[in-house]
């Protein structure tokens, strides 16, 4: 199974179950039928997007303490500039 498979398979099944909590199907306490449930969606994508705005900052703190990494991306900065230094292209 692909990852795109897999990705397609989880939502719907997410949203079927959240249609039968949504839609009555699946008797639930009044308050959490009420209260809880229309909230859902709205609740999971403003988690969902906290989660990958942390991972993005937490890949942004600790860029320089992987090391190999940097050495690697500095030397790659280095070969592109003597490339463009080659083709007559003033680098700073």
């Amino acid at each position: 199974m692909t990852r795109a498979q897999q990705t397609i398979s989880l939502a719907l099944l997410v949203t079927s179950v959240y249609l039968a909590f949504a839609l009555h199907l699946v008797p639930l306490n009044a308050k959490i039928q009420e209260d809880i449930i229309p909230v859902l969606p709205l609740w999971s994508l403003i988690s969902f997007g906290s989660y990958l705005l942390f991972k993005l900052g937490w890949g942004v703190i600790t860029f320089n303490d992987v090391l190999e990494a940097h050495k690697e991306l500095m030397a790659e900065i280095e070969i592109a500039r003597k490339d463009l230094k080659a083709n007559g292209i003033d680098v700073d």
